[in-house]
């Protein structure tokens, strides 16, 4: 094999063929961007030549106006033009050579169609969400991404679907806002290249299917009469307690059991029956029939 000598070292064939095309293809790069620059230069000062010789009709389509909402992102011969993007108000393009692109930064409302989605414990929902953001950089959105607004749109569809997939049914009913700031997390980082800022992301609704809503229907209905039983359960034997306690004190007291009764014919005398019936004690009946019989 062939060898040569490459900065003081030998080498095969090979690598100093690759060194030399490789040595030749950089200096041609910089030779292509040279002339470019060249041209381009020329082409400046021309289009310059043209505006001052066309003054005044030239400023009516070498100034532009971009609203307080918007910026302008100029481009003169393919290539950005420093400083940024313009805006708001007026700024300055050369006829022929410059382009320029408006980007609206006002924050946007999506919302996201619903997705049917299989959760982690094999439930098929359909969920929808709604998702606020806005361009936070307008050069970056025009120079990064062919059309920021439509992968931002299906970069939301997918993260919604994926999400939903990793958990199981009820967390998805019961920790929606969880959801929420983490998909918002999620969506933020990934359009952060994008010169995209999402802003809120809200779950608007999930829809189960008819039978699993019967099933969860019925489930809460025996929920809720299991509970009704315990607590009249837990009042019967709170008013056992009390009409226990209450026997008690009547047995100790007599006077107790007459007070209750005066009390209960205060309350008859008070109502709208024409009749009232009063009750005999045990006590006065035994007294009478004893007498009854003495006589007989």
């Amino acid at each position: 094999m062939s060898t040569a000598i490459i900065n003081g070292h030998q080498a095969s064939t090979d690598d100093y063929t690759k060194h030399v095309f490789g040595a030749y293809d950089s200096t041609r790069a910089e030779q292509v961007e040279d002339e470019s620059k060249t041209c381009g230069k020329i082409l400046i000062v021309l289009s310059w030549i043209v505006v001052v010789l066309t003054m005044p009709f030239s400023l009516m389509v070498c100034f532009k106006v971009v609203q307080e909402y918007e910026r302008a992102v100029i481009f003169r011969l393919g290539r950005l033009l420093s400083g940024g993007a313009k805006g708001p108000g007026i700024f300055f393009i050369l006829p022929c050579i410059d382009a320029y692109a408006r980007v609206d930064l006002r924050t946007r409302t999506y919302d996201i169609p619903p997705q049917e989605v299989l959760t982690k414990d094999s439930v098929t929902v359909s969920v929808d969400a709604v998702v606020y953001y806005r361009v936070s950089n307008a050069t970056v959105s025009i120079a990064n991404v062919e059309n920021a607004h439509h992968s931002t749109r299906l970069l939301a569809q997918t993260t919604l679907r994926n999400i939903m997939g990793q958990r199981p049914l009820h967390e998805i009913l019961s920790e929606r806002e969880s959801i929420s700031q983490h998909m918002k997390a999620l969506l933020d980082e990934a359009t952060d290249s994008w010169g995209i800022n999402v802003e809120r992301v809200e779950i608007k609704d999930v829809r189960l299917p008819v039978q699993l809503q019967r099933a969860m229907a019925a489930e809460a209905e025996a929920s809720r009469e299991a509970r009704a039983k315990v607590i009249a359960a837990e009042g019967e034997q709170k008013a056992s307690r009390a009409l226990r306690e209450a026997s008690e004190v009547i047995g100790d007291s007599p006077a107790a059991l007459q007070l209750r009764y005066l009390q209960t014919l205060t309350k008859i005398s008070h109502g709208k029956s024409s009749t009232i019936l009063f009750p005999v004690p045990l006590n006065m009946m035994s007294l009478f029939m004893g007498r009854t019989k003495e006589k007989e």
